[in-house]
Formats: C-alpha cells, sequence, structure tokens
C-alpha cells in the first residue's frame, strides 16, 4: 500500500493505494503547530477505522505548499511508518515540461494536478484547483505546463470582507436562489458566489482564447469545486480526487520496480 499526502495551507488531505486504485481517503484541516507524533496519531487512528494498519504501508509520497510541514511529515513517514517518503519538487521525474520562466516556482500542487489531468484527461486542459488561493493551470495535449493564474480563494475573499466592513458579517459560502439579495445576509451570498463564479468563467473563457481555443477540457478539484463549479458554464468535470491520484502517477513514476 502507498500513502499519498497533499498538503494545503487550510487542508490536509491524505489517501492509500493499493495496486493503483484508492482504497480511503481522508480530509482534515491542516494543523501548522503539529509534531510529527501528532500527526502520526491523527494517521493512524483514521487508518484504524478503516481496519488498515500502518505497518502494511510500503511507501509515500508527499506535495506540500507549506515548507514546515513537509519536513514533519517526512519525519512522520520515517519515524512511524517506516519509509522515506517522495517529495514533490525540483527534479521530480513528472513528465511534464514545464514552460514557466522559473520552473522552481510552480507549486507542487499544480504539477501533481497536471500530471493527473494529462493521465487522466488527456490535453489540452485547464485545471482549476480550489484552495486557499485558486489556481488555474493550462497544459498542452504534448503535456507542456504553460502557467496560468493564481486568484485568492473564496475563503480569503469573503473574510476581507468581513474583516473590513463594520456592518457585514460572516454569512455560510453558498449557493442563493436569487442573484438580487432581499436582505443583508442573502445580499453578501449573492455577492461572494456569483462573484466568483463569474471570475471563474472570465479567467477560463480568456485561458482558452490564449490556447488557441477549440477542444480544451476543463477540470475542477479542490473542496469548493462542486458548489461553484455546480453554476459555471464552462467547467466540463469535477474531479475530487484528482490531486491524490496525480501524486500516487508521481509515486509509481519515480519508483524504480523490480
Amino acid at each position: 500500500m502507498i500513502l499519498a499526502i497533499d498538503v494545503g495551507n487550510t487542508n490536509l488531505v491524505f489517501g492509500i493505494y493499493h495496486s493503483g486504485s484508492l482504497l480511503v481517503s481522508y480530509r482534515m484541516a491542516t494543523h501548522h503547530d503539529y509534531t510529527e507524533d501528532e500527526y502520526s496519531l491523527v494517521f493512524t487512528s483514521l487508518l484504524h477505522l478503516k481496519d488498515l494498519d500502518r505497518n502494511s504501508i510500503e511507501g509515500g509520497i508527499i506535495s506540500s505548499v507549506v515548507p514546515s510541514l513537509t519536513v514533519v511529515l517526512e519525519k512522520m513517514c520515517k519515524k512511524y511508518f517506516e519509509f522515506a517518503p517522495i517529495i514533490v519538487g525540483p527534479g521530480i521525474r513528472s513528465g511534464i515540461n514545464i514552460k514557466y520562466e522559473n520552473p522552481k516556482e510552480v507549486g507542487a500542487d499544480r504539477i501533481v494536478n497536471a500530471v493527473a489531468a494529462l493521465y487522466k484527461y488527456g490535453g489540452p486542459a485547464i485545471i482549476i484547483d480550489f484552495g486557499t488561493a485558486t489556481t488555474f493551470d493550462a497544459l498542452t495535449a504534448e503535456g507542456d505546463y504553460l502557467g496560468g493564474a493564481i486568484a485568492p480563494g473564496i475563503g480569503i475573499s469573503s473574510e476581507a470582507l468581513f474583516k473590513s466592513a463594520a456592518k457585514l458579517y460572516r454569512v455560510e459560502i453558498a449557493k442563493p436562489e436569487r442573484v438580487i439579495g432581499k436582505n443583508t445576509a442573502s445580499s453578501i451570498q449573492s455577492g461572494i458566489y456569483n462573484g466568483y463564479v463569474g471570475l471563474v468563467e472570465n479567467i477560463v473563457d480568456r485561458m482558452k482564447e490564449e490556447m488557441g481555443g477549440g477542444s480544451i477540457c476543463t477540470i475542477a478539484t479542490g473542496g469548493l469545486a462542486p458548489l461553484i463549479c455546480s453554476n459555471a458554464r464552462n467547467i466540463d468535470r469535477v474531479d475530487m480526487m484528482l490531486t491524490l491520484d496525480g501524486l500516487n502517477l508521481l509515486y509509481e513514476k519515480n519508483t524504480v520496480k523490480s
């Protein structure tokens, strides 16, 4: 069995793969101050709920945008799972040709998503990941990673509104029944939700133009992908396991098989 870990600023997702198939996956809040011992306790407890033995895990891979936790989780794997995990970063074999001006600036999660999208759906493709930030990535049919766009995530955007406007208050991020709100709560909800849908649609449209148009598959992933994409006209697929599947693929690409 293989342990795949994706560390974001807000959420940490991990899954167990066996012979290429995802057995279980878990999503939890990212605890920036946890030690390797505390993370081991959480991981082991969750695996135990599914009758999975951590001693049966033979290897793993980590994608992280939080450098301090990369070190912590690497220590956890070595100390409690008894293997050295592959860390997604410069030098890893991905099959993706990164056309960024400085390839080292591309986040690990974006590389992982590109690998999974190319394998599962082919190219050209646009990948949208709804996380703390919302990232848009452009991929050619040949596997060239062209670059993309980074926007504040919907959570960050709404928090900025609540903190900066004294008379406005937090509301649930949800799809409103109407665009025209009849009270303050529904008006805020409409502005946040519909405004973000518009942002997504506009960036995707303009990226498709710059990529030459034609048939370009648009794949969305991340925690809020189902909510936002249920109303976005130009999203073809929502794949909540895209990043974990990409990690499993990268593990296979970077493991010497006897």
